[in-house]
């Protein structure tokens, strides 16, 4: 399929769009990103773009980040893939950052208190939607039902009660399911696509939440076209030098798109050997975020949680939700809350660090991994393995609900999560919406009260 030439102008341009108006989540950034590469310019086919979200799904981190990021890649290779991820997360977290230097400053003025308990107290509400919506794909593509069951209910447990030995518990469940289906030679049955990433478009709250898609052979998207399919050799584009050649060789350009990936892994480093101490520990919380956490986004939230609040207290209970808040009202990548984090405990360097942490493994997967994404497509043991972490991490998401309501602290903010819960659920309101408007009733009770605690 012959391609038009793509500039790195055109990628960041583009990219930085899906970046300032991808709201919503994953749902959105595949909707805007297949707009893009696939109806509008017809950079990519449909087949071999669903065959990258069905990739996607299959790795750690947010997968939507990792989606931009390997749209960009398959159009101008490393130079493409670093300035499209880059251009995709930076202005998200320019406005997170903002938003964090009033949200968790010490002495708020009293409209911010009120704005972060009454969104906050509908933070539980969007992971209960969220886990909600991937209970029915993932149900549906179960390997065993006895099995889908154990695994949902621990990672369900571990979120509520054991928050920052998460991660453990979703590689448990998906190294048990592995090795059931190696001992009955069953490795490459049906079942797959139970992860945590399944999901409607209106289903929001799981990046990184969010999921990408219900089946690996479907994206959830109005204008998809479902069906399995081979992502084609990531063949050179016309005049994009950089861009690897056939089978992963890397072509005459690649020399500067690999400089740029060396300052990618560098430049953390260095932050920690200048900052040492704190930033070490941000970095650590980080890296858990971005290269541990099946599902993402409220997956990993009670892995924050007990990190931030419980053992490094770098945050309030209060300013934790307010920080999960914005990480669901903000565009781009939900995983910027580990922003927030970062930002309380080192200030603009630590909320910088954090988000280049947590992101670096997203860019490390595409740009080592992208020429092999085809195979790990049709991976029977990759499949299996999310087969089981997939379920636990939607246990997970639910777990993160029960984590979030034990931290509200005011008798109103109980009234806000109900409403929440009915806006989201029956009435099928968007999460931004109802972020925003839980928002409101908190300032309009605190100004009208002149405290938080009436």
């Amino acid at each position: 399929m012959s391609r038009p030439e793509v500039s790195l102008a055109a990628v960041l341009r583009e990219w930085g769009r899906i970046g300032c108006i991808g709201f919503g989540g994953p749902p959105a950034h595949i909707r805007l990103l297949r707009q893009l590469v696939v109806e509008r310019r017809g950079w990519m086919d449909a087949r071999e773009f669903e065959d990258a979200v069905a990739v996607c799904n299959l790795m750690p981190g947010p997968a939507s980040t990792q989606l931009a990021i390997f749209c960009a890649w398959r159009l101008r290779g490393r130079a493409g893939a670093l300035v499209g991820g880059a251009a995709f997360i930076v202005p998200g977290l320019i406005v997170i950052l903002v938003l964090a230097v009033l949200f968790v400053a010490k002495s708020p003025p009293l409209w911010v208190l009120g704005a972060g308990a009454g969104a906050g107290a509908a933070v539980p509400a969007v992971a209960v939607q969220a886990g909600w919506s991937l209970l029915g794909p993932s149900w549906r593509n179960k390997a065993s039902a006895i099995r889908w069951a154990v695994f949902l209910a621990a990672g369900l447990a571990a979120a509520a009660l054991i928050g920052a030995w998460l991660v453990l518990v979703l590689l448990a469940c998906g190294a048990v399911e592995l090795l059931l289906r190696a001992r009955s030679g069953s490795g490459s049955g049906s079942g797959s696509g139970s992860g945590p990433r399944s999901g409607s478009g209106s289903a929001t709250g799981a990046d990184d939440r969010r999921g990408l898609s219900p089946d690996p052979g479907r994206v959830p998207d109005p204008g998809g076209v479902p069906g399995p399919g081979r992502v084609p050799g990531p063949g050179r584009v016309p005049g994009s030098e950089g861009v690897p050649g056939p089978g992963g060789v890397p072509g005459p350009g690649d020399a500067a798109g690999h400089g740029r990936l060396q300052g990618l892994v560098a430049a953390p480093a260095v932050v920690l050997a200048v900052g040492g101490g704190v930033l070490a520990s941000v970095a650590w919380v980080a890296f858990k975020v971005g290269g541990l956490s099946f599902g993402g986004g409220f997956v990993i939230i009670p892995l924050m949680q007990a990190d931030a609040v419980g053992h490094y207290h770098w945050m309030t209970s209060a300013q934790f939700l307010n920080a999960v808040a914005l990480g669901q009202i903000t565009p781009g990548p939900v995983v910027q809350t580990v922003a927030v984090v970062g930002y309380s405990a080192a200030g603009i360097a630590g909320g910088l660090l954090a988000s280049a942490v947590a992101f670096t493994p997203s860019f490390l997967l595409v740009l080592l991994g992208g020429p092999r994404f085809a195979s790990i497509r049709g991976n029977a043991r990759a499949r299996a393995f999310l087969d089981g972490a997939g379920p636990a991490a939607i246990g997970a998401i639910l777990g993160s609900a029960i984590a979030l309501g034990r931290t509200l602290a005011h008798p109103w903010q109980f009234a806000v999560l109900a409403g929440a819960l009915i806006l989201l659920l029956p009435l099928r309101r968007g999460v931004v919406l109802t972020l925003l408007s839980a928002a409101a009733i908190g300032v309009t009770i605190a100004l009208a009260a002149g405290t938080i605690s009436p």
